[in-house]
């Protein structure tokens, strides 16, 4: 499996910039392969991790599951 440390802080800054989501960026990773995508802090210490499907099917249910939780542990700061 193909590991991929990215700086946290700054990936989230492009996305910002490029005014596009993390989904659309790894959906481009995606070349049939698992990937092990670690989130690092500046210190280089790691904030979480995930593991990039093979397929984007499997991307598409991820991102669904995701942004379910998301929304409930908003509604929980409300």
């Amino acid at each position: 499996m193909q590991i991929i440390e990215i700086k946290a802080e700054q990936f989230f800054e492009l996305l910002k910039l490029k005014d596009t989501s993390m989904w659309e960026i790894f959906s481009q990773l995606i070349d049939g392969r698992e990937k092990e995508i670690i989130f690092l802090d500046h210190d280089s210490k790691v904030l979480f991790n995930y593991i990039l499907p093979s397929d984007q099917e499997k991307l598409e249910e991820d991102r669904k599951v995701f942004s379910k939780q998301f929304a409930e542990k908003l509604s929980g700061l409300n």
